[in-house]
C-alpha cells in the first residue's frame, strides 16, 4: 500500500535509522602499538604492580586472549612499555667537551620517565637488553663516554651501574608514594622525625649517627640523584685501564645472566 504525502513528509522528517549492532559494537583492531599505550596507561594509573595481561586486554576491551596474537608473555610488554620509555629520549651527538653533561642528562631524562609510570623499573631491571630502543640507548651513551677519553671497558660496565642506580632510585621514590597514598604514616617519615629519632639514639652506641644527624638526613632525592651520579662520572678517566678476567686469569668468575637495566632514581622524594 502506497504512502500518502503526510506519510511520506513524516518519512522525511524521521531519524535515520541506527546503524547495525555489529557496527556500532566495531572496536579498532588490536594492535601492537595499542597494546603498549594501554600497558603504559595501567602503569600510570595504577602501578607496575597492577600490569597483567588481563589488566591490558581489559583497558582494550577484549579478552586476554586476544592479545597472545601480538605479544608472546607479560615480559614481551614488560619489554615493549621500556623501548617506548626509550623512543621518548632525546639523546645528544656525543662531545668530547661536553660529554659529562651529556651522560648525566640522558640518565636524568631516564629517571623523569620512569618516574612518570610507577614502579615501571622493575620491568627494566629483569631485562635483557634486545630491544632495538634500548639498545639504541646504550649505544648512545656508550658512545659519549668514549667521545669523553673513558677505556671501553670501564665504559661498558658504567653504563650498567649507571641504568641499575637510576631503576633503584626511581622503584624507592615509587615505593615511598605507594606508601604515602596507602597513607603508611609509620614508614614514611619527614627529616624532622628523623632528626629526633637520631637524637635519641644511645650517645655511646650511635656517637657519629647524633653528630651527624643533619647531614645524614639533608638535601633532596634529586640532589643525592646528581651527587651519586657525579661520584661515579667524575672518577671515569682517572681510571687506570680495566680488563676483564677470562678463563686462563686465576680471578675468573664464570659470566652471570645479562641483565638489562634501563633507568633508576634514588633514596628520598624528588
Amino acid at each position: 500500500m502506497s504512502m500518502g504525502p503526510k506519510q511520506r513528509r513524516a518519512a522525511r522528517h524521521a531519524q535515520p535509522p541506527a546503524p547495525p549492532q555489529e557496527e556500532a559494537r566495531r572496536k579498532p583492531p588490536i594492535t601492537v602499538a595499542r597494546i603498549t599505550d594501554a600497558a603504559l596507561e595501567v602503569v600510570a594509573t595504577e602501578g607496575y604492580d597492577a600490569l597483567t595481561m588481563r589488566s591490558v586486554a581489559a583497558k582494550l576491551g577484549t579478552g586476554p586472549a586476544s592479545l597472545y596474537a601480538h605479544v608472546v608473555n607479560k615480559a614481551d610488554i614488560d619489554e615493549l612499555i621500556i623501548g617506548r620509555l626509550c623512543t621518548e629520549l632525546v639523546l645528544p651527538e656525543p662531545d668530547p667537551a661536553t660529554w659529562r653533561e651529556q651522560i648525566l642528562d640522558v640518565c636524568a631524562q631516564i629517571r623523569d620517565q620512569f618516574l612518570k609510570y610507577p614502579g615501571v623499573s622493575r620491568a627494566a631491571l629483569a631485562m635483557a637488553p634486545t630491544n632495538l630502543e634500548v639498545l639504541r640507548v646504550n649505544e648512545r651513551m656508550l658512545a659519549i663516554l668514549l667521545a669523553g677519553g673513558v677505556e671501553p671497558q670501564a665504559a661498558a660496565w658504567v653504563i650498567d651501574a649507571l641504568l641499575l642506580y637510576v631503576s633503584a632510585y626511581t622503584l624507592e621514590n615509587s615505593l615511598v608514594a605507594l606508601r604515602q597514598a596507602q597513607q603508611a604514616d609509620e614508614w614514611v617519615l619527614s627529616r624532622d622525625e628523623m632528626m629526633r629519632r637520631f637524637a635519641a639514639l644511645p650517645a655511646d652506641e650511635f656517637p657519629q649517627s647524633r653528630r651527624y644527624a643533619a647531614e645524614l638526613t639533608s638535601g633532596t632525592g634529586h640532589e643525592r640523584f646528581g651527587f651519586t651520579l657525579h661520584l661515579i662520572i667524575d672518577n671515569l678517566t682517572q681510571r687506570q685501564p680495566t680488563r676483564a678476567h677470562g678463563p686462563d686469569n686465576d680471578a675468573y668468575e664464570p659470566p652471570q645472566p645479562p641483565r638489562a637495566r634501563q633507568n633508576r632514581t634514588n633514596p628520598g622524594s624528588p
